[in-house]
């Protein structure tokens, strides 16, 4: 397990190979990323409550 003094050698060694600026922009990134994934998993648990995916053919017998 990583101990506090731990956490800030790594975030300091972060910090000079990205640049500030860069990590600002990766944040932004990801956190939009988590935002499309959930929004993504809501609308597919939507679509099974409904009574499963309206796009799915329709197998001939």
């Amino acid at each position: 397990m990583l101990g506090g003094w731990e956490w800030i050698i790594i975030l300091i060694i972060v910090i000079v190979l990205f640049g500030p600026g860069r990590l600002t922009r990766i944040g932004g990134e990801l956190g939009s990323a988590i935002t499309n994934f959930r929004k993504g998993l809501r609308d597919e648990s939507s679509k099974e409550i409904e009574g499963g995916k309206k796009d799915d053919p329709v197998k001939p017998a």
